[in-house]
């Protein structure tokens, strides 16, 4: 499906996995601050995705945080709105780098998970017969 700005809905699920390896590599060359502005880009282009495919707003940060709520009520699932929030703490430390090792340590796997399962999600619309955007 393309989107108003000629964009999909997969390839903004494609860009959340691809900005996780990045993520990853940032990381492993001791680049922290870079590696956690990809992962928290992975959360925010899942977020986006998802948005998106159910036709909700996605171009604004609020935009954003009212579809994870939506979304964590819709799947009542609480780890939807908690994974988010752990993505923005390296949102703040792209900018201030005030995060600690083991807190980087503790909530890398937490954001991972996190968009792992907002691409499963995602894909689960879709086999479920949601295969346009939905008004």
């Amino acid at each position: 499906m393309t989107t108003d700005d000629g964009r999909s809905v997969e390839e903004y699920a494609a860009q959340a996995l691809k900005f996780l390896a990045q993520s990853d590599a940032e990381f492993a060359a001791g680049d922290d601050r870079q590696g956690a502005e990809k992962l928290y880009g992975a959360a925010t282009q899942a977020v986006i995705a998802a948005s998106k495919q159910r036709g909700w707003g996605y171009r604004s940060h609020r935009a954003n945080k009212n579809s994870i709520r939506k979304l964590a009520e819709e799947y009542s699932e609480p780890f939807l709105a908690s994974g988010f929030n752990s993505a923005e703490r390296f949102h703040i430390h792209f900018h201030h780098g005030d995060m600690e090792e083991y807190d980087i340590a503790a909530d890398r796997p937490t954001v991972r998970a996190y968009v792992q399962r907002m691409v499963d999600l995602i894909n689960e619309y879709n086999r479920n017969g949601h295969n346009g955007q939905q008004s």
